[in-house]
């Protein structure tokens, strides 16, 4: 197939379409967060410790990994908007089954499934990428991801104020609502993108391992996002165990620091305007040292919230600016393989989140909360030198997938 024809073949990418992505994007993602700032109430519903409640953030991620690697990469070869459909009524269904969930256990399992069914996000900014002009996909990357973050960080909030007022459990009939709608949203006004991928399932998933060996950018830019997402994940998953314990705050000041921590978007956005600009190595060398001043600030903040909100404004920016640049440098790539390529990238980003996280609630039963942070600030040193370590070297001509 040639390039001329693919063109031909894709719609455009305009802004009533961009918008209902980031919208979907943010929306669907959320569900991923939502137990959060729970973590204490569901301990308390089941009688079980924060470390068990800790598991069911864990597996969530773990969920979504498992989702990505095996059901994200089918994007290459079928029909997207038909497999999002299809997806959104196990979400659904995944939802409600974790609202009536009877024991800790059954809890645990569905959040994994809320995981593996969550993915459509890493369906639609490859999608967005690649009907995106060239000269403006980090800018449109931009735009969805912000939404993504808007969504990551707001879903704490709405769970934190839903899960005080109303229990946790309506939390997720109410997400199962939203899921609803948009899932006809979706149907309704998303154009359909043809695969451009021939082969068998099979062969997709052998592609995997050759895009990996192939690429020394993708496997830079994957340890890199996971090492970020590590510290990301350990933070928000401990901040509510801090608040309760030095502040006697609830999930809903929780859930309020999703607020402070959408001032990331707007890196997102910018960010995704210079990656068209700028050199994205030498643009994620200054993002991945916010996230290292970020854990400074919060080791010295554990009684502070002014010095709190200031650590989560610059963690937010350095995680969610490393994360467009790296997005930006994967998907110039192979334009055929793009589903692939985020494949590998964000199961290795969660894979190092759902790390953070069990490292996190593991740690916070001995030394609280400076162990979770010198946790961070260890990653952040090891990651800016695995960065500064692979400079970038001439561009090669790379083989057909």
């Amino acid at each position: 197939m040639t390039n001329t024809a693919a063109i031909k073949k894709h719609p455009e990418l305009t802004p009533l379409t961009l918008w209902i992505m980031t919208i979907a994007t943010g929306l669907v993602v959320a569900n991923l967060y939502y137990n959060q700032p729970l973590l204490e109430d569901i301990a308390r519903t089941y009688h079980t410790t924060r470390a068990k409640a800790g598991q069911v953030s864990v597996l969530t991620q773990i969920g979504y990994a498992t989702g990505l690697f095996f059901l994200a990469p089918l994007a290459d070869m079928v029909k997207r908007k038909r497999l999002m459909v299809i997806v959104f009524a196990f979400i659904i269904s995944s939802l409600l089954l974790t609202a009536t969930a009877a024991s800790i256990n059954v809890l645990i399992i569905a959040s994994f499934l809320i995981g593996a069914t969550s993915m459509i996000p890493q369906i639609l900014v490859p999608m967005a990428a690649h009907l995106a002009k060239p000269n403006e996909r980090g800018k449109k990357i931009g735009v969805i991801m912000s939404g993504l973050l808007i969504g990551i960080l707001l879903s704490r909030t709405f769970s934190g104020y839903i899960g005080e007022y109303f229990g946790w459990r309506a939390v997720y009939y109410i997400a199962a609502g939203i899921m609803l709608l948009m899932w006809a949203m979706v149907g309704l006004f998303l154009p359909e993108v043809e695969p451009d991928y021939k082969g068998t399932y099979r062969q997709l998933m052998a592609s995997l391992a050759h895009l990996v060996r192939h690429e020394p950018k993708l496997r830079l830019a994957a340890l890199r996002g996971a090492l970020c997402f590590a510290c990301f994940s350990a933070f928000w998953t401990t901040i509510v165990f801090l608040l309760k314990q030095n502040f006697d705050m609830g999930s809903s000041v929780a859930g309020e620091f999703g607020l402070v921590g959408a001032f990331g978007a707007i890196a997102a956005g910018l960010m995704g305007r210079l990656s068209d600009r700028m050199d994205a190595y030498k643009l994620s060398g200054f993002t991945l040292l916010l996230i290292l001043i970020s854990f400074i600030i919060f080791i010295f903040s554990a009684h502070s919230i002014i010095g709190l909100i200031i650590g989560v404004i610059v963690m937010d920016m350095g995680v969610q600016a490393t994360h467009i640049s790296n997005q930006s440098i994967i998907f110039a790539l192979k334009p055929e393989a793009r589903n692939r390529i985020n494949t590998i990238y964000m199961v290795t980003y969660f894979i190092g989140g759902s790390v953070g996280t069990f490292f996190a609630t593991q740690l916070w039963k001995s030394y609280q909360w400076n162990g979770v942070c010198i946790t961070g600030i260890t990653i952040s040193v090891i990651t800016l030198i695995i960065h500064f370590a692979n400079h970038p070297k001439p561009i090669q001509k790379t083989t057909t997938v």
